[in-house]
């Protein structure tokens, strides 16, 4: 072999390393890139999962009807022994064969134009509900307010702000948005709302003051307050179908003498609608009697306090 076929010898040795050097450094970046890509996926999705609870909570999607149980300041009062108890029996409530089922849909969040949807399909089978509505000062809502009184359904207050950490700030913060939402409640219809529901219910783990001193004050001013003992699943961050939500309801309501369903109107529920005339014509075929709360309804409340 002539020194110069040696020397092109050499090159095309040389450049095939290179070339492999070459293609083993982008596997390696390419393997890096997705092993990193991968755990920073994985890291999101954690995120994510932990942010949607916490957004879930601060946005009231917060669903306690399981829980029953709140702290209770003892030395909340200098002269009365405050006692934090399940106010519903289940055994007093529980409905045998002979019992008629009264039921009562509630619709927290609103108004939005998921409420005007709403008391459409309300309209349409003749039916009463509750909406436990929020603090909103736009003519749309207004209109909405006014529409759920005119109508015969119940208004009724979930807070103004439904902000958790400045609802529950204190006793003051808390009698201050009380006072907020009654009062436009009262300006835009002529109603002087006498019934409330907490945001996350009685019953909240988010409070960071003692819910004794918010179910004392709400006592104090006459005002009853209502949780649910049927969650029709809509408050949850899983996806529920139309159907679904039929189902949970159903499969709760013929439990009960009083049932109290959780529901919802924000802007986000559009699947709320679609399943209400399901619902309402599943509850119907059953027998049960849709009706708005007033002040025959039996209270359901997760917890309340004696004195």
């Amino acid at each position: 072999m002539s020194e110069q076929e040696h020397k092109v010898l050499k090159e095309q040795r040389n450049r095939r390393k290179r070339v492999q050097h070459i293609r083993i450094g982008i596997i390696t970046v390419i393997s890096v890139w997705m092993i990193l890509s991968i755990v920073i996926t994985c890291i999101l999705c954690a995120k994510v999962v932990s942010l949607q609870k916490q957004i879930n909570i601060l946005t009231g999607d917060y669903d306690s009807s399981t829980a029953v149980s709140a702290k209770v300041n003892q030395s909340a009062s200098d002269t009365a022994d405050i006692k934090l108890t399940q106010n519903t029996s289940d055994k007093e409530n529980l409905a045998t064969a002979e019992d008629l089922h009264k039921v009562y849909l509630t619709f927290d969040d609103g108004p939005s134009d998921n409420t005007n949807a709403i008391l459409d399909v309300l309209d349409d089978y003749n039916v009463k509900a509750t909406f436990f509505v929020t603090g909103k000062e736009d003519e749309a809502s207004k209109a909405a307010y006014k529409r759920i009184v005119d109508e015969g359904h119940t208004i009724a207050m979930h807070s103004y702000s439904h902000k958790y950490s400045d609802i529950y700030a204190s006793k003051e913060a808390f009698q201050n948005d009380f006072e907020r939402i009654q009062n436009l409640i009262y300006d835009t219809t002529g109603v002087e709302c006498r019934y409330y529901r907490f945001p996350g219910g009685s019953s909240n783990k988010v409070s960071n003051t003692d819910m004794s001193e918010f179910i004392s004050y709400l006592n104090d001013q006459g005002i009853t307050y209502f949780d649910w003992n049927v969650s029709s699943g809509d408050a949850t961050s899983h996806a529920f179908t139309a159907d679904e939500l039929v189902e949970n309801v159903m499969s709760d309501v013929v439990k009960y003498k009083t049932s109290v369903v959780l529901l919802h109107d924000a802007t986000a529920k559009t699947t709320t609608v679609q399943a209400l005339p399901a619902m309402i014509e599943a509850l119907q075929q059953s027998g049960a009697m849709l009706l708005p709360i007033d002040e025959d309804t039996t209270v359901i409340q997760h917890v309340s306090i004696q004195q």
